[in-house]
């Protein structure tokens, strides 16, 4: 059907299609790979030329094919060239339509191939994901290029082989939807010599208690389970991670792709069980492979220096009970003895606690019942934040009582204040 068959037959060259082919395959690449086999069978007894619309680095199945030995390459004239032409477009990405799903998207952008309205509708949700409904766009057909809105992707009137989708780049101020490059382009704006005072004037020093205090934002978040929110601070943990990667790159030192290129190489370093030979049984064998690749990772060849590689900067809870792990996989028994050793720091503490030694009393106390944590299996930072949040209802409840009762907080008596905190026990 497409209008370059007609040179075949003008030519009066026999030819075979592919058609058949194309009707009962599944799938872009299930096509592909039966186009591919058919070829490739032919080729085993004569010469074969498998003719493409376009250049043939925009079919997958030449693709394939081009990488076979004595293959010859006859360049033909792009699809996509065509059609940005035809839309005033410079340099541009130039997918096929069956190819857009998972890519990584940029404008100026060529979607060809776009052959019916489903396939169309298809691409349309995914470019409307990456660059808005409303993103201006033009509809290639027949050499005549029409202006559109995206979400009219999929409503023209006709569609046929030659039909392609083309975005034209948009000014930053212009755009609906943004990319991580497109933060580190407000970044670079704002850090630029007219840019905000402000930001200019930003060192990691001067911005290092953001980076805890956004991602404190986003834990909160998740325990209130507000997506809404989530969605917004998870920006905002994104955008310091962002800003100390531009004050370095300003430097000299890394860059975002150095970042992302970081934490990739982590994830599929550590993940030998998945991306290796290791194998993993449940989550507690992932946890083991995870630690034993992050040692090697790190060049810790003691347990010693897993147990000190903990940052300070962590709250002392998380930061007792991340150690406590540490050593008793380096073989010191944490558990041993522990409700022993909490009723003696318990009877050390109540001896000391008026005299110069309770800090370290206290100190052995608290250690003491951070190890029961382990025993139990659970999170002690979390714990005990849980147990704030309900003080924290507690005395809410309490004080409303009292005021209900046209009473003060600060002026009850000891056996009213403990009639009232009984009420909201009862209660709660």
């Amino acid at each position: 059907m497409h209008p370059s068959v007609q040179n075949l037959k003008d030519a009066g060259i026999a030819y075979e299609s592919f058609d058949a082919l194309y009707e009962r395959s599944r799938s872009y690449e299930s096509l592909s790979a039966h186009i591919v086999r058919a070829v490739r069978a032919a080729g085993k007894t004569q010469n074969v030329c498998y003719c493409v619309d376009g250049a043939p680095s925009e079919d997958r199945a030449a693709r394939t094919l081009m990488q076979a030995k004595h293959t010859c390459v006859i360049d033909g004239v792009s699809k996509a060239s065509a059609a940005a032409a035809r839309a005033n477009v410079g340099d541009h990405l130039a997918l096929s339509a069956y190819e857009v799903e998972g890519r990584e998207l940029v404008r100026p952008l060529v979607v060809y191939d776009l052959a019916d309205p489903s396939l169309a509708a298809d691409v349309k949700l995914a470019l409307a994901d990456s660059f808005g409904d409303e993103a201006p766009a033009f509809f290639v057909r027949g050499g005549k290029a029409s202006p559109i809105l995206l979400y009219e992707a999929d409503r023209q009137k006709t569609y046929d082989a030659t039909c392609a989708l083309v975005l034209p780049e948009v000014p930053l101020l212009e755009k609906q939807r943004f990319s991580l490059f497109d933060l580190l382009a407000v970044l670079r704006r704002l850090r630029a010599p007219d840019g905000c005072p402000w930001d200019r004037a930003q060192t990691h020093e001067s911005i290092r208690i953001n980076a805890l205090e956004e991602a404190y934002e986003l834990v909160d978040a998740i325990d209130a389970a507000d997506p809404a929110k989530m969605c917004e601070e998870a920006g905002d943990v994104v955008m310091q991670a962002a800003f100390h990667t531009l004050i370095e790159e300003e430097r000299g030192g890394f860059n975002m792709t150095d970042v992302l290129t970081g934490v990739c190489e982590k994830l599929i370093t550590r993940h030998t069980h998945v991306f290796g030979k290791d194998r993993a049984a449940g989550a507690e064998g992932a946890l083991s492979v995870w630690d034993q690749n992050k040692m090697k990772e790190k060049g810790q060849k003691t347990f010693s220096d897993a147990v000190n590689d903990v940052p300070a900067c962590f709250p002392a809870l998380l930061r007792a009970q991340k150690i406590m792990k540490r050593m008793e996989k380096g073989g010191w028994d944490v558990r041993a003895d522990a409700y022993d050793r909490l009723a003696v720091a318990s009877k050390v503490f109540a001896e000391t606690m008026c005299g110069p030694d309770a800090e370290t009393a206290l100190g052995e106390l608290l250690w003491a019942v951070t190890s029961l944590g382990l025993i139990v299996k659970k999170d002690c930072e979390q714990v005990l934040l849980d147990r704030v949040k309900r003080a924290q209802q507690d005395y809410t409840a309490f004080e409303a009582r009292v005021r209900a009762a046209g009473k003060d907080v600060s002026s009850l008596t000891p056996e009213e204040r403990t009639a009232y905190m009984d009420e909201v026990r009862r209660d709660t």
